[in-house]
C-alpha cells in the first residue's frame, strides 16, 4: 500500500469516530434507515457469500490476521532499527479499514432504538412481576421436562446433531414473524466454529463475525445450549447487536418454535435469567421456586456449571475483562452486567402475553 493511501486511512481514522458518535444521538435515524435499510441488505449479501461455506470462513480470517499480526511485530516492530513513521501508518491505516468495515457491515446496530421500545413495552419491572413471570416459567418448563422425560430426576438430552439445530432455526425464526413481521432469516449462515477448543477456554459458547456476518457456535457446548446459542447468534445477524436483546430473541425463537426440545431449552434459558434475578433481589424466595423445579431441570443446569468449570483457566477472567471492556465501548455501559437486562424484557413482554 502507498505511504498517502496509509496516511489518508489514517486520519480518516478519528472522522469515522466522530460519524459513529454523533449517529448514536439519533437512534431513530439508525433504526430506520441502517437497521431496517442498509444493513438488511448488506446482511443478506454476506449470508449468500458465505453461508454456504462448509466451514467458518470468518474463523480463517482471524486465523490469518493473527498470524499477520505475529509477522508484522516481528518484522517491523522487533527489529533493531524500528522505522517508527511507517509502522504507525500501517497500524493507524489498519485499524481505520477494520473499524469502517465493522460498523458498516454490521456495528452500527449498537445505536439502534432500543428493543423496548421497538416493542412497546416497559424497561422496568417490579419484584411481584419478576416472581410471577418466574413462577408462569416455572411450572411451563416442569410440563416440558414431564413430558420429555417421566423419570423426574433425569436431565434432558437433545437428540439432534448440532448441525440439525442450525437447521431447525430457520422455521423456528419464521414462526417468530408472528411478533416481528419483518424478521426472517434466510439465507443462514451458521456453522461450527473450527476455534471451539480455544472459545471454551475462553468461556464463550459462540459469537458472530461482524465482517462476514457467520454465527460461530462453540462445537462443544452441550446440545441442550445449542438452540439458544444458535438463535443467540442469529439475531446478532439481523442486527440485534446488544447481548441482552440477542438473548431476549433466543429465549422468544425457542420457546414459539414446535420443537418440545427447543421450547425446553428456551423455557429454562429464560428461567434462569428470572431466577438468578430475583436471588439477588429476594435470596430466599428464590431458593423456595427453585425447590418446585423438578430435579431434572436443576440437572441441566449443574452439568451446564460443570462443562464450564471443567475449563477454567487463569486466563478465562483476562478474556472476560476484555469483552467486557469492548460491550462498554459499544453502548453498553455496563459490560458483561447488561445481559441481565433480558429479564426486564422478558417480565414486561410476558406480562401482558401468554407462555
Amino acid at each position: 500500500m502507498h505511504s498517502k493511501t496509509k496516511l489518508y486511512l489514517t486520519l480518516l481514522l478519528p472522522v469515522q469516530i466522530i460519524i459513529i458518535k454523533i449517529l448514536s444521538f439519533f437512534p431513530e435515524f439508525v433504526e430506520q434507515f441502517y437497521s431496517n435499510g442498509i444493513f438488511i441488505y448488506t446482511s443478506k449479501a454476506l449470508r449468500y457469500a458465505f453461508g454456504w461455506i462448509p466451514f467458518s470462513f470468518g474463523d480463517i480470517l482471524y486465523i490469518v490476521l493473527i498470524i499477520s499480526l505475529i509477522r508484522f511485530l516481528f518484522k517491523k516492530v522487533f527489529r533493531k532499527k524500528i522505522m517508527w513513521k511507517n509502522n504507525l501508518l500501517d497500524i493507524g491505516a489498519t485499524l481505520s479499514i477494520i473499524y469502517g468495515c465493522f460498523h458498516l457491515f454490521w456495528g452500527i446496530n449498537y445505536y439502534r432504538l432500543p428493543l423496548h421500545k421497538i416493542l412497546h413495552i416497559e424497561d422496568e419491572y417490579t419484584q411481584a412481576a419478576l416472581e410471577n413471570v418466574s413462577k408462569r416459567l416455572i411450572d411451563k418448563a416442569n410440563i416440558l421436562h414431564q413430558n420429555l422425560e417421566t423419570i423426574d430426576s433425569l436431565s434432558i438430552k437433545i437428540p439432534y446433531s448440532k448441525e440439525i439445530i442450525f437447521q431447525k432455526t430457520v422455521p423456528a425464526y419464521e414462526q417468530l414473524q408472528k411478533i416481528f413481521p419483518t424478521l426472517t432469516y434466510y439465507p443462514k449462515s451458521i456453522k461450527k466454529s473450527l476455534l471451539s477448543i480455544p472459545l471454551t477456554y475462553m468461556g464463550f459458547s459462540g459469537y458472530l463475525n461482524p465482517i462476514t456476518n457467520e454465527a460461530q457456535i462453540n462445537g462443544l457446548i452441550l446440545n441442550y445450549k445449542a438452540p439458544t446459542t444458535s438463535c443467540h447468534e442469529e439475531a446478532h445477524q439481523l442486527g440485534f447487536a446488544k447481548e441482552n436483546e440477542a438473548n431476549f430473541i433466543a429465549a422468544l425463537t425457542t420457546m414459539n418454535y414446535d420443537d418440545p426440545y427447543f421450547k425446553y431449552s428456551g423455557t429454562t434459558f429464560a428461567l434462569k435469567f428470572c431466577l438468578n434475578d430475583l436471588y439477588l433481589r429476594d435470596e430466599q424466595k428464590a431458593l423456595c421456586l427453585i425447590e418446585k423445579l423438578r430435579p431434572g431441570i436443576r440437572k441441566n443446569y449443574q452439568e451446564v456449571n460443570d462443562f464450564w468449570m471443567s475449563h477454567q483457566n487463569p486466563l478465562e477472567p483476562l478474556f472476560k475483562s476484555t469483552y467486557d471492556s469492548y460491550l462498554k465501548a459499544n453502548n453498553q455501559p455496563n459490560g458483561i452486567e447488561t445481559y441481565s437486562y433480558v429479564v426486564a424484557l422478558l417480565v414486561n413482554y410476558y406480562k401482558n402475553n401468554p407462555i
